[in-house]
């Protein structure tokens, strides 16, 4: 499958069906200019499926790594970019943590588990709060845990050594989201880019990946510095069929609808424009070719 972008967008008529998904303070308006009307197969079980157009058998091709199934990943990071917006609309009531390993653990199974022990205490020491959660595979094998914890009005401060006592099993960092608009689309950004040094320790080229871009930081001492990440890279250590985020039981699901295009720009009026982008989607094998272009209005007023 190629996916391109493309720099002129397309015209959408005003009585044009869009999905229109309102999330917190981001709404997103999405318009596909082909629609499905059917599915072209038919699943058959866990390895073959039906070409309903022929009546033809196929076997499914499986995948090894996350990264081979880019639109798969996509889709979860998508989802939970939508996620976070969803439920995150004041970000003073948020702490962002990570939890991180002493040990080389390499058990993605053992990740939930650990999790909710560490959950439970926090709750005892802070309060109530809200979780989503994505985990982070390491160049060396280990995991890393991004949390966001939401909790019902300010949050508490949270000292590093509490939360570290909690979590019992190696290094924790907790930060503000402070001047953050597009919470979901900051937090996720770290999911997939791999820092260099990294990435050729773990044996993953530039060439396989979506380039290098450069990040700049302070040290501890207040100096800016500039650290090369490859982009894409940590995607190809994820196990295929992994659970990339959980989240807590009262996580709300973003609204999602069918409407015209001019009733989603009239219930998006009450936000800025902030972003658009037109992707045109094209596989020569299936024949396949579409085109769909998204807008994204936040309703933060500064």
């Amino acid at each position: 499958m190629k996916i391109e972008r493309l720099e002129e967008q397309i015209p959408i008529d005003h009585n044009s069906l869009v999905r229109l998904t309102e999330m917190g303070n981001i709404t997103e308006i999405m318009y596909s200019e082909k629609r499905s009307r059917g599915g072209y197969i038919t699943k058959i079980d866990a390895d073959h499926y039906v070409d309903n157009r022929t009546g033809e058998l196929f076997e499914f091709k499986h995948i090894e790594n996350r990264s081979q199934d880019l639109a798969s990943v996509a889709k979860s990071l998508k989802r939970l970019r939508d996620l976070l917006n969803a439920n995150i609309t004041d970000v003073s009531h948020c702490r962002w943590v990570t939890l991180t390993y002493a040990e080389n653990m390499t058990d993605p199974k053992k990740l939930q588990k650990h999790n909710e022990k560490c959950v439970e205490l926090l709750r005892k020491e802070f309060g109530h709060f809200e979780y989503i959660t994505a985990a982070e595979p390491q160049g060396r094998g280990a995991w890393h845990l991004h949390c966001v914890y939401i909790f019902p009005g300010k949050a508490p401060y949270m000292p590093n050594d509490v939360v570290a006592r909690c979590w019992k099993r190696g290094f924790v960092t907790v930060k503000r989201l402070d001047d953050v608009d597009n919470v979901g689309a900051y937090l996720t950004a770290y999911l997939g880019d791999m820092e260099l040094t990294e990435a050729s320790e773990a044996g993953i080229s530039v060439s396989a990946c979506k380039g290098i871009k450069e990040v700049e930081y302070e040290d501890e001492n207040g100096t800016k510095q500039t650290k090369k990440y490859i982009k894409g890279a940590r995607l190809y250590m994820y196990p295929p069929k992994f659970n990339l985020y959980r989240k807590s039981k009262g996580i709300v699901e973003p609204t999602v609808s069918l409407v015209s295009y001019e009733t989603a720009k009239q219930k998006a009026s009450s936000g800025k424009l902030t972003f658009s982008k037109t992707v045109l989607l094209e596989d020569d094998e299936s024949d396949f070719k579409n085109t769909l272009q998204y807008e994204y209005y936040n309703s933060i007023r500064k």
